[in-house]
């Protein structure tokens, strides 16, 4: 059983689809925002394997220039502020809260593990009131390395005191739980509208359409939630 259980954030705990109004005001449908996303992972692949490290921020505000450049479209300053500012102040996807509780309730140790720069991640968390279910708010940044780097991974095992094969990784994206099982770890998919996994990577032995559902499997697996509400 692994113990310890370390969340992904945005897109998984946080709903970037806050930010649609925007991507819609600004490149006339909110489609544009999944090309965004897809493009601030691609370039962060690029700076993992290239190993020439920078923030996610900058990365995430480079890939919006480049999809208005794909795209034709001016980009103004308000935009781009707007936009990259919204990152910080994204909600929670309505059944996180609940989830969270149940497993901390439950007795797991609950931790995130982020691209996004540990100032960051916290001014996320806190502002969709979600930082006090974590004992650590993690980042890559130690190890300027991206998700899906096995030594992120590992970083996060050894900041919380225990083996890779003692942690869950959960997450909503395939190329983030393929990294963690193949560094070791367990892991969980949250198959949020769009997320598929790829047929070539590593199944998790955990899949539900939402944190609930992963939140029913991980206690139906360890039968906690039984005992703490006094059932048999």
């Amino acid at each position: 059983m692994s113990s310890v259980l370390v969340f992904d954030v945005n897109e998984t705990l946080l709903d970037l689809g806050a930010l649609d109004p925007h991507f819609r005001r600004v490149f006339g449908h909110a489609a544009v925002r999944r090309q965004w996303f897809a493009q601030v992972f691609q370039s962060a692949l690029v700076s993992t394997v290239t190993g020439a490290y920078v923030d996610f921020g900058a990365i995430g505000a480079d890939a919006l220039e480049m999809t208005a450049r794909r795209l034709g479209i001016p980009l103004h300053d308000a935009d781009r502020q707007q936009i990259l500012g919204g990152m910080r102040t994204l909600p929670p996807h309505p059944e996180v809260p609940a989830s969270l509780a149940r497993l901390q309730g439950a007795g797991f140790r609950l931790a995130t593990l982020t691209n996004s720069t540990l100032e960051v991640a916290r001014a996320q968390l806190a502002h969709a009131g979600l930082i006090d279910y974590f004992e650590r708010v993690l980042s890559i940044e130690s190890v300027r390395r991206f998700k899906p780097a096995a030594e992120v991974y590992r970083l996060a095992a050894a900041e919380l005191g225990v083996q890779t094969k003692d942690m869950r990784l959960i997450a909503a994206h395939d190329w983030d739980v393929a990294g963690a099982i193949r560094a070791g770890c367990a892991a969980a998919f949250v198959a949020r509208p769009g997320m598929v996994l790829g047929s070539l990577s590593p199944r998790p032995d955990i899949i539900g359409e939402d944190l609930a559902q992963v939140t029913d499997r991980i206690l139906e697996g360890v039968g906690w939630e039984s005992r703490i509400t006094g059932g048999a």
